[in-house]
C-alpha cells in the first residue's frame, strides 16, 4: 500500500512538504503541491482516514443511517440516499451507510468510535430509539423525516399534511367527487412512519370540508400483492373517478392494471401520485404526482450537517425544522371525471 513517504520520494520533497501539499495546512508554492497530488493521484494514494482523524480531529465522513425494510420500496429509499451520498461527496465528505436492524446500537458504535464527523438519519420513526443516542452524541446529526420531537437534531422533509391537502385539492377543483387514496402498508404506520398517516388525515379532513367521498385504504410494498390489491380495489369502488397514491409500489403496478382492465388516465380514471420527477422517469409512469424531493432533501440535510461539522453555523444557532412544499408535476394524468351515465 502506497504512504505518504512513497509520494515524498516520488516527487522529491520532504515527507512534511508531501503532508501539508496534500493537506493544505500549510502553505507550499503552487508548482510543489501541483506536483505533489500529480504524484499521489499516479501512486494511488489516499490518505489513512485513522491518521487523518488523529491529525485533524475529524474523519471527513459521514455516518448514513437508512435500513431497506421490507415494507417499504426499495427504489425510492435508494433515491434518498443517493441524495446524501452525492452531496456528501462534492462536500469532501466519504458516506459510512450503516443499515444494521439494530439502529440504536449502530449508531451508538460509529458514534462512540469516533468512525464520522456527523450523522444522517433516513427511516424516521415518529418515536425514533436512536434519536436519544444521536443527542448523546459528541457529533451533530440531521433527520430525512419528521419524529416527535426535534430537539437537539436539524430535520428537513416533505410537507406532507400540505401534500395530502394538494392532491384533494387539485380533484376537487376538476369536479371529482369520489376518490380513492392507497397508502403504505398499515404495518408502516404502527412502526412510526408518521409521513403516511400526516398525508392520508389532511386529504381526509380535505375531502370532508370539500364533501368529497374519499376510501382511504393501505396497499402492499410489491408484487404481485399490490396490483392484485388494485384491481379488487377498482371493482369495489366502482364510482371513483380519481385515484391518489401514496405507495411507490402501487404507482409502478399501476400502469399494467390499467392495461389489463383497458382502462386509461385521465379518460377512464384520474391518477395523482406522491412520488419524485427521477422515479416517474426511472418506471416510464406517466402520471400526474407530488414531487416528494428526496435528492433535495438530502442536500439540505447534508449541507446543514457540514455547517455545523465545520462550525460554520454561529455558537449557539438553533436547530431548524424545514419542510419542502409540494410541487404538483402534470404529466397529463388528471381531468375532469368522465360523463357515465
Amino acid at each position: 500500500m502506497v504512504n505518504i513517504g512513497d509520494v515524498a520520494r516520488a516527487a522529491g520533497v520532504a515527507r512534511s512538504t508531501a503532508s501539508y501539499a496534500l493537506s493544505g495546512k500549510r502553505s507550499v508554492s503552487d508548482e510543489v503541491r501541483d506536483r505533489v497530488r500529480r504524484v499521489a493521484a499516479e501512486l494511488g494514494y489516499t490518505p489513512n482516514a485513522g491518521a487523518r482523524a488523529l491529525a485533524t480531529s475529524q474523519s471527513k465522513v459521514i455516518g448514513l443511517l437508512a435500513q431497506f425494510l421490507p415494507d417499504e420500496f426499495a427504489p425510492a429509499m435508494l433515491q434518498y440516499i443517493q441524495g446524501v451520498a452525492n452531496t456528501a461527496r462534492d462536500a469532501g465528505y466519504d458516506i459510512l451507510l450503516a443499515s444494521d436492524p439494530d439502529g440504536p446500537g449502530a449508531l451508538k458504535r460509529i458514534t462512540d468510535s469516533r468512525m464520522v464527523d456527523g450523522v444522517v438519519l433516513l427511516n424516521v420513526a415518529e418515536n425514533d430509539d436512536r434519536l436519544p443516542i444521536l443527542r448523546a452524541a459528541p457529533q451533530p446529526g440531521a433527520l430525512v423525516g419528521l419524529p416527535a420531537d426535534c430537539t437537539g437534531v436539524d430535520v428537513f422533509d416533505l410537507d406532507f399534511e400540505e401534500a395530502g391537502r394538494a392532491m384533494v385539492e387539485h380533484l376537487d377543483r376538476l369536479g371529482h367527487r369520489e376518490l380513492i387514496l392507497v397508502s403504505q402498508p398499515e404495518h408502516v404506520i404502527e412502526r412510526g412512519g408518521a409521513y403516511v398517516w400526516r398525508l392520508q388525515n389532511a386529504a381526509l379532513e380535505t375531502a370532508r370540508n370539500r364533501g368529497i367521498t374519499l376510501h382511504a385504504v393501505h396497499g402492499s410494498s410489491a408484487q404481485p400483492e399490490i396490483g392484485r390489491e388494485l384491481h379488487a380495489l377498482l371493482d369495489s369502488r366502482p364510482g371513483a373517478t380519481g385515484l391518489l397514491l401514496n405507495n411507490e409500489a402501487a404507482a409502478a403496478a399501476l400502469p399494467t392494471v390499467l392495461h389489463e382492465r383497458r382502462l386509461s388516465a385521465p379518460g377512464d380514471l384520474s391518477v395523482l401520485g406522491r412520488y419524485s420527477d427521477e422515479f416517474a422517469r426511472t418506471f416510464s409512469l406517466p402520471f400526474s404526482s407530488i414531487e416528494s424531493a428526496p435528492d433535495r432533501l438530502g442536500r439540505m440535510a447534508v449541507r446543514q450537517l457540514v455547517r455545523r461539522i465545520e462550525h460554520q453555523a454561529p455558537e449557539g444557532e438553533p436547530y431548524v425544522v424545514r419542510f419542502v412544499s409540494p410541487e404538483l408535476v402534470d404529466r397529463g394524468s388528471t381531468a375532469p371525471p368522465p360523463n357515465r351515465h
